[in-house]
């Protein structure tokens, strides 16, 4: 994708914050492309990518211990605008010989700051505003050069710039949405002090990716597993766009899909969607029924049905033969938490980065959307034309139902659930909350309890709703949701739905629970 990512950029040094990913999408907001990088990255690497502004992110340790992550001094000295951010900004007084000591008091949580509204970082700021603190340890004393432009109560220096040099430290978090106007500060910097114009949009991003493709691809084949999820979905439109036929999506039904799902997904890209491209649905539900029969312990199941996708998906690979590249649908998240870019720990090893299928014959992998962020990502996909129900849709896991039915998989616990959510998901829609909430669906309990229903005594299912808001899936809290649109969705499931007698909602936050049941 070199076109695209040689124009203005701005880098993000990541010395293991936990919000390395916001800053980054927080800047792409600016119209102005970003990327994240380890702190340990060589400062020529940083050089030859001739960055705009360079940005350091929080971190768990304090700069003045032995061992703490930190950079060269040199990195200050290059001209370009540096904003270090909570950690970042006491390192960088730390390397310019300023001080950095444990804080008498820590602040922690939504903070009033005053701000210096002269300064070039807070233009069109309020002279007060509510910031995100978290920290121990505070700038005692500015490096030389440097004047404060900011402080709370507690914390003599919440900012402070050396003009002449470009260089900003920030002691607050601006990037998380609880510092009001975190966003316009980072614009100050971003589109003011480093001059960036704002040409990172998502039209130019299509249009370069896809010429991009027909240059990669010339007149090869390429082979891509289609989930009908919104990533897979916008990378075969983007594939579509630029190489039509040479492209073959397998689209394997395991009959864990929602409810209509795989019937939606073929509308758009099979035969008579508005792609133009080789689609092949596998309607794989007996096969997976059988394979899934009496197995109750998740993780085996969760290894059942991706060991049985991976053989399907084979045996369609051999029915095409050799293809030239097989294309994924990796996004920048999973390079980020695979380890592949920033510092933070890693967090899961995604199954399409580093760990490539040996099961097909290709030359090379092939990721359009290796660049981008999951709102980005949506963006691309309407601009391809993509119906907004796909584009929007919610997200889901890998073994699908399979993980929201506790217990053993049948075809008549599939229903029970399909039927369940499809009732959530359209009265949570009619009530005007799709959009607001992070995630909601309907899983199937173990459970069966006595119930009346009529005259009559029944044994049946207890179907549990989950809704939960989370900004980047690691936390989550259960979603508020008005007694009146829940006492409706259950009253439907129950009179719609046979085999059900009760609906819970699920309160628990994330951690202790995890988001999916299973």
């Amino acid at each position: 994708m070199e076109n695209i990512l040689s124009q203005e950029k701005v880098i993000v040094i990541d010395f293991g914050g936990q919000y390395n990913q916001l800053v980054a999408r927080r800047v792409r907001e600016c119209n102005v492309y970003c990327e994240i990088y380890s702190y340990k990255t060589d400062l020529e690497q940083i050089k030859a990518m001739n960055p705009k502004g360079i940005i350091l992110t929080g971190g768990p340790n304090s700069c003045y211990e032995p061992g703490a992550a930190t950079y060269r001094k040199e990195l200050f000295e290059l001209g370009v605008p540096v904003l270090g951010l909570c950690y970042g900004a006491q390192l960088m007084m730390h390397v310019l010989g300023g001080k950095v000591e444990k804080a008498p008091v820590r602040e922690y949580g939504k903070t009033e700051v005053m701000v210096d509204t002269n300064s070039p970082l807070f233009g069109n700021v309020e002279p007060t505003t509510i910031c995100w603190m978290s920290h121990f340890d505070y700038i005692s004393q500015v490096a030389p050069g440097f004047e404060i432009v900011a402080h709370t109560a507690d914390c003599p220096v919440a900012a402070a710039q050396n003009r002449e040099k470009n260089l900003y430290a920030i002691q607050f978090h601006p990037e998380v949405l609880h510092t009001k106007e975190g966003s316009k500060m980072l614009y100050n910097f971003v589109r003011g002090i480093c001059g960036c114009t704002g040409t990172w949009r998502m039209d130019s991003f299509v249009e370069n990716t896809i010429k991009e493709i027909r240059e990669k691809v010339g007149n090869g084949k390429v082979l891509l597993a289609l989930s009908g999820g919104v990533d897979s979905s916008v990378a075969a439109g983007l594939l579509s766009r630029a190489i039509g036929k040479q492209l073959t999506c397998v689209f394997v039904d395991h009959g864990l899909l929602r409810k209509n799902e795989g019937d939606e997904v073929e509308a758009v890209f099979g035969a008579n969607g508005q792609f133009d491209l080789n689609f092949i649905r596998v309607n794989a539900q007996e096969r997976y029924y059988s394979k899934l029969a009496g197995v109750e312990e998740p993780e085996k199941k969760r290894k059942i049905i991706g060991e049985e996708f991976i053989r399907v998906f084979e045996e369609e690979a051999k029915k095409i033969g050799a293809v030239d590249f097989l294309a994924q649908g990796t996004i920048y998240p999973d390079v980020v938490e695979s380890g592949l870019g920033g510092e933070s720990a890693v967090i899961k090893s995604h199954h399409n980065v580093g760990g490539l299928p040996d099961y097909v014959d290709f030359k090379e992998i092939i990721e359009p959307l290796r660049n981008l962020f999951k709102d980005e990502v949506r963006k691309a996909g309407l601009e391809l034309g993509i119906p907004e129900k796909l584009v929007f849709r919610q997200p889901f896991p890998g073994p699908g139902l399979g993980i929201r039915i506790i217990g053993e998989v049948t075809a008549e616990k599939v229903k029970i659930v399909q039927d369940a959510d499809a009732i959530y998901r359209e009265e949570i829609a009619n009530a005007g909350l799709d959009r607001s909430i992070g995630q909601y669906f309907a899983a199937l309990t173990n459970m069966r309890s006595v119930g009346v229903m009529g005259d009559e005594r029944t044994y049946d299912y207890a179907v549990a709703l989950r809704a939960v808001n989370t900004v980047d899936f690691m936390t989550a809290e259960a979603a508020e949701i008005p007694f009146e649109v829940l006492q409706k969705v259950m009253s439907r499931i129950i009179n719609e739905v046979k085999g059900v007698n009760r609906v819970f909602y699920d309160l628990t936050s994330k951690p202790p629970g995890t988001i999916e049941f299973e």
